[in-house]
């Protein structure tokens, strides 16, 4: 099973963030462009032909992040959209966040 056929788990606090180690093995796991920023959190730009079409990714992305339960940071520019994932009640690394992650890249290919 793919990470982005995964369900992403409600976090409600409590639990450590994910160690470097499992953060670095599941960063592996996603399509290229996606890294860990300054802040821990994992992050990937993605480029599209126009407006329009970036912005078809955000309402898209946003739809599967309601479904989910699981909301990341979008920022949407012409041409571009930035998401940054992150478990906000722990404030680190979860792995539902890599599930949103990978969900969103099939959503740039064309499969979500």
């Amino acid at each position: 099973m793919s990470l982005a056929d995964k369900q992403c788990v409600p976090c409600r606090g409590g639990v450590p963030p994910l160690e470097s180690a499992k953060a670095q093995e599941l960063l592996g796991q996603l399509e290229p462009g996606w890294a860990l920023n300054g802040d821990g959190h994992i992050e990937r730009l993605y480029e599209f032909k126009d407006f329009a079409e970036a912005l078809d990714f955000v309402n898209k992305v946003g739809a599967i992040a309601e479904q989910e339960g699981h909301h990341p940071d979008l920022y949407l520019a012409w041409g571009r959209c930035k998401v940054e994932i992150w478990t906000h009640k722990i404030r680190g690394l979860t792995e539902s966040d890599f599930y949103l992650a990978a969900k969103a890249d099939r959503v740039f290919t064309g499969h979500g």
